[in-house]
């Protein structure tokens, strides 16, 4: 588990983005980059800056870090 923050520039040369609406981003895993939180591959990963967020749950396990400003979904 790291304490750093998780840059999707950094990462941009592995995953692929599906959608942006200024306040998510909904990314793909390309390349088996792994999750902060497990240290496993993940499938997709969900960036959100909104207070309220709503989403339908995946049909595997998923993972959540909380940043400072942001919460990312992991889905494996």
């Amino acid at each position: 588990m790291t304490t750093q923050r998780f840059d999707v520039h950094d990462h941009r040369h592995a995953l692929k983005l599906h959608k942006d609406t200024g306040k998510t981003q909904l990314w793909e895993n390309k390349r088996e980059l792994a999750c902060p939180a497990c240290e496993e591959a993940f499938s997709d990963l969900l960036v959100s800056e909104k207070r309220h967020n709503s989403f339908n749950p995946p049909e595997g396990r998923f993972c959540v870090v909380r940043e400072e400003g942001r919460i990312l979904v992991f889905t494996h």
